[in-house]
């Protein structure tokens, strides 16, 4: 009796002592524990879906979660309940009318310009199931812009909102010269070269179309096209294979989101969050969707209270504005128990859980593009995400130094780039492998290349490119800091600097331009800057350049700022020299070239004065 309690005794202090030294020395191993466990099952799904040649889409999911859960909501849109069932036959109408009447078969590239509403998912599904790859347009790109990304995906049809049929109106007769069908889903549309979907809709069945259309054998097959901003020119259509969307589908699932949960989607669903991670991550857990038409900060806890929604989507922008609205006393009055999203400021994070309580923030960051995730499953303040051994075998990637001023990685002396030191911020590359492919653009080879860097520590290795500046500590948690190049955010866009220029260069007093994004307190992101010179013989005219950018650009991607220069400066490597301007920013005390401010009340670039400046500053002057 004696030796087994001696035993007992000795077994206990033992798991004890293990316990303090995993808990001083190991702090986070549970938690990386059981995510990378989950990460790993997930994996393991996915490869056998490879190996068996056997895939098991979103799109196949979605119509399993019809079959078992019918009559459950799978949205809810401005108060109207839309069940599993419902999209399911409506999208099964949809396929025919798309095989019947607009004749297209499977592999056809069919672009949509539809703002967020029911019939959204419904006409991705509906495409999905005759087996055509879909490309989701950005509702505020127009004209040139618009015309190039239906063109770059190689579409051969454009599905149009009922409220954005005007958005074409300009193009419609280069897409009729291309051969591009334009379809409509408001009823009656009026214009003869315009079809209207709508019209045919209810005589058509909601009986499947054949599973044969929607099958495929590859994960690596295209899906869909989202369109990004990446570094240079105009947007690109990023291709959006079934594995990236199977595994963006899986990120509510990894944060440890069930099928009871009320997820909250007041996010575009032409970008990937809200497409992929939102509607794909709901219909993978088979739970319940509130789906905004446009972000409401007014609206947005009325919302979750009234539906009980417990999950949100966000992107930092969103947070600050819910943080700078008037106090309540039923600030903290709601359901809501989690977050997910990116972007998201340190002290806005703070103040947020001070306002609305301990909500779990779970960071997530990727390109719609990359190859490489980072899931924040800890909820630290402030980073992005954490990593260990496992999860740099599983995922390769370096931060490497980067020359700010050269707007270039440093390399050494064998011609290689360099890793920074822990705590160091670097340039952040992505391996690519058979385990982290990256599948580019469609329709240029070029624009692919230009988003790797080979050789970049052994001859013939390729790294994806990020664009991002991030740093690691001693703990392995990762932090954004930076992005380089030729992109900044401004209101939750990705804005590509030459596509702003390239359209200002097109102002007959324009000679040169160079644009970037400047910090300005209290606000997400970079607001956009254009240094430029004027033209020898002509004069600034702020009136007709206001005129040209609200008629080009959208919202996101005009210019705040304007800063004249007589000599613009350039790197040693003949690129518009950035850096420098971005740290003299904009103040109008310590800069002696005119500034002028984007003025929506004047409908003008006005001279930007210390008065101005000032409040700017102060956040009384809205931008």
């Amino acid at each position: 009796m004696m030796l087994y309690f001696a035993w007992v005794s000795a077994l206990v202090v033992g798991m004890f002592s293990a316990h303090v030294l995993q808990t001083l020395f190991f702090p986070y191993f549970w938690k990386d524990f059981f995510f990378l466990l989950s990460l790993i099952r997930f994996g393991a799904k996915l490869e056998l879906f490879r190996l068996t040649s056997r895939v098991c889409t979103v799109l196949d999911r979605f119509i399993q979660q019809a079959h078992r859960i019918p009559d459950k909501p799978f949205i809810i849109y401005e108060g109207s309940v839309h069940t599993y069932k419902d999209i399911e036959e409506r999208s099964n109408r949809l396929a025919n009318v798309f095989l019947q009447k607009l004749k297209i078969t499977k592999g056809d590239c069919v672009a949509m310009l539809m703002n967020n509403e029911p019939d959204f998912v419904c006409v991705w599904f509906g495409l999905a199931k005759v087996g055509c790859p879909v490309a989701f347009l950005n509702t505020n790109i127009k004209s040139r812009s618009l015309l190039h990304c239906i063109n770059s995906c190689g579409a051969k049809a454009v599905i149009v909102g009922a409220d954005l049929v005007e958005c074409v109106h300009g193009i419609i007769s280069d897409l009729l010269e291309d051969n591009i069908q334009v379809w409509t889903m408001k009823s009656h549309c009026g214009d003869t070269n315009v079809e209207s979907v709508m019209d045919h809709i209810e005589a058509a069945t909601d009986k499947p179309v054949p599973a044969s259309l929607r099958a495929t054998t590859s994960l690596k097959s295209p899906t869909l096209y989202i369109f990004t901003s990446g570094t240079t020119g105009l947007p690109k259509a990023a291709v959006i294979t079934h594995l990236q969307s199977l595994k963006a589908a899986g990120g509510f699932w990894a944060f440890g989101v069930t099928e009871n949960d009320v997820i909250y989607i007041p996010l575009p669903l032409y970008h990937s969050a809200a497409s992929l991670l939102g509607i794909g991550g709901t219909i993978a857990l088979g739970a319940t969707c509130i789906l905004k038409k446009k972000f409401s900060v007014s609206q947005f806890w009325t919302d979750c209270r009234k539906h009980n929604a417990t999950v949100f989507q966000y992107i930092g922008e969103l947070c600050r504005y819910l943080c700078n609205q008037p106090k309540t006393e039923i600030d903290k009055v709601h359901s809501v128990r989690m977050g997910v999203g990116n972007g998201l400021r340190q002290d806005v994070w703070q103040e947020f859980h001070r306002r609305f309580g301990n909500i779990k923030m779970c960071e997530v960051y990727g390109s719609t593009e990359g190859n490489l995730c980072f899931m924040n499953y800890m909820g630290k303040i402030g980073t992005v995400g954490r990593s260990n051994f496992i999860y740099r075998l599983l995922l390769k990637y370096d931060l490497v130094k980067y020359d700010m001023m050269k707007d270039e990685p440093m390399k050494d002396q064998y011609g290689f780039c360099q890793r920074v030191k822990k705590g160091e911020t670097g340039l952040l590359l992505s391996k690519v492998s058979a385990v982290t492919p990256f599948f580019g653009y469609a329709g240029s080879k070029q624009l692919t290349e230009k988003k790797l860097i080979r050789n970049v520590f052994v001859k013939g290795d390729a790294y994806f490119n990020t664009g991002d500046l991030m740093a690691e500590d001693s703990d392995g948690f990762i932090s954004f800091k930076d992005r380089v190049g030729d992109t900044y955010r401004w209101k939750g866009e990705n804005v590509a600097t030459t596509e702003v220029a390239e359209s200002l260069g097109s102002v007959d007093f324009i000679q040169e331009v160079n644009v970037y994004g400047v910090e300005i307190p209290g606000h997400e992101g970079r607001a956009g800057m254009a240094a430029m010179i004027v033209k020898p013989g002509f004069m600034f005219d702020g009136n007709t350049l206001f005129k040209h950018v609200v008629m080009e650009l959208p919202t996101y991607a005009r210019p705040v700022f304007l800063r004249l220069q007589v000599v613009m400066e350039m790197t040693s490597t003949f690129k518009h020299q950035k850096f420098q301007l971005v740290q003299n920013g904009y103040n109008p005390s310590t800069i002696s070239d005119p500034l002028y401010v984007l003025d929506y009340q004047q409908n003008s670039y006005v001279p930007l004065t210390k008065i101005v400046y000032q409040s700017i500053l102060c956040g009384e002057l809205k931008l």
